[in-house]
């Protein structure tokens, strides 16, 4: 077979159509060109002018494009990253509603970690993982702890809701103790319970001014000293008047007497007059419980019902020695003056008056005596005050 011969034009066209075709390797050029690989590399290297190699050096990745290339791919995690961020805050806006709590944050996580892996949920609302796993592994017993809250949150309401409000978390924790069939519980989670359920005993006072003394009768020693206490009943007595405001403007009064050693109101009286005759009723009914008093104190203010010459033979007759304190000084009869503002307190609540003289007397007849036989007292253990002296039978015995 004869050899094959270029002519010097060929060879240079070939030559240029390799360094015109970038995309063409030098065995597809000679492949089209029907000639040997070798053949035009040797004219390449006789006739090229190395424009193709300079393309392909200026195509090639130096390290600049290299460079760049990889600040892309940060960019673009980067913005996946923030994407996925900003989708997660968006979710938590909704969920949490203004309440961006700790435990609503961890429920949140716990929700999302479908979509989002716990790792980077924690990261997004910057919680500590092992607070979030601490959290769910005692979802059972929080579970557990929620229901029994419930349970304890509606017997707490029932007691709030038959004392008419009036009791806190001291004394409804006394009444659950009470309560057969159910397990001791702690006053500070009865007072958390019922902060939950919005559920406040009333703290109001009203202060009242209803002395008015008499300056020409007699005053007499002060016997007590501001030691409300005794070591017995029917040794010292406190009393004291307070008025009851009504709705047309009109008074009712209530007269007490009240027992310094179980603070137990063993006489009251209820009326629409201040008269002697009031507090002399209250305490012909305390002789009547307590059977007699002689050589006891009654302690009051200096009111000129007090002082009248009426009460003055009243105590004579029943062997009572009076005691009075300072002029203008409640403090000198303090127990008294607290049970005043306890009844107020409690059976006006909200309101200033009540409504007419007959729903004042039932109200204010119905408080006085369940504060003897229900209502709970801080100073005794929350004990009722009855409740209190059966306990103590031996000193009530010494004391008949």
């Amino acid at each position: 077979m004869p050899r094959k011969t270029y002519t010097e034009e060929f060879k240079r066209e070939a030559v240029a159509l390799y360094e015109n075709s970038p995309g063409a390797s030098l065995k597809t050029i000679a492949v089209d060109l029907g000639i040997n690989r070798a053949t035009l590399h040797n004219w390449l290297k006789k006739y090229g002018t190395g424009a193709r190699t300079k393309t392909r050096t200026a195509e090639s990745p130096s390290s600049m494009s290299v460079t760049e290339a990889e600040r892309i791919r940060q960019l673009e995690r980067e913005v996946s990253r923030l994407r996925e961020e900003r989708d997660i805050l968006r979710k938590a806006a909704k969920y949490f509603g203004g309440r961006d709590e700790l435990v609503i944050r961890f429920q949140f996580v716990d929700d999302a970690q479908k979509n989002h892996s716990v790792k980077r949920l924690c990261d997004v609302l910057k919680l500590s993982r092992s607070s979030y796993y601490k959290w769910k592994n005692s979802s059972s017993a929080r579970r557990k702890r929620l229901i029994s809250d419930a349970i304890l949150g509606a017997r707490v309401k029932t007691v709030f809701t038959a004392e008419n409000g009036c009791y806190g978390a001291k004394r409804i924790t006394a009444e659950l103790k009470d309560q057969p069939g159910h397990e001791p519980v702690n006053h500070k989670r009865v007072a958390r319970i019922m902060r939950e359920l919005k559920l406040f005993g009333y703290t109001k006072k009203r202060k009242v001014t209803t002395t008015v003394s008499d300056q020409k009768k007699p005053v007499f020693p002060d016997l007590v000293g501001r030691k409300f206490t005794a070591d017995k009943p029917n040794q010292v007595y406190v009393g004291d008047i307070t008025y009851l405001p009504i709705a047309d403007g009109s008074n009712m009064y209530l007269a007490t007497v009240i027992d310094c050693y179980s603070r137990r109101l063993v006489g009251f009286a209820i009326a629409d007059h201040m008269r002697t005759s009031l507090v002399q009723d209250a305490l012909v009914m305390a002789k009547g419980q307590r059977g007699s008093m002689k050589e006891a104190i009654f302690h009051s203010n200096h009111g000129s019902v007090y002082t009248s010459n009426a009460f003055q033979d009243t105590c004579t007759q029943l062997g009572i020695r009076q005691s009075m304190g300072s002029i203008g000084t409640s403090a000198d009869n303090a127990l008294a003056e607290s049970f005043n503002a306890a009844l107020k307190r409690e059976v006006l609540q909200d309101s200033k008056t009540f409504a007419n003289q007959l729903i004042c007397r039932r109200d204010v007849f119905r408080w006085c005596t369940r504060y003897n036989t229900v209502r709970r007292h801080s100073w005794c253990k929350y004990l009722a005050l009855v409740v209190f002296e059966e306990r103590c039978p031996a000193i009530l015995r010494s004391a008949s």
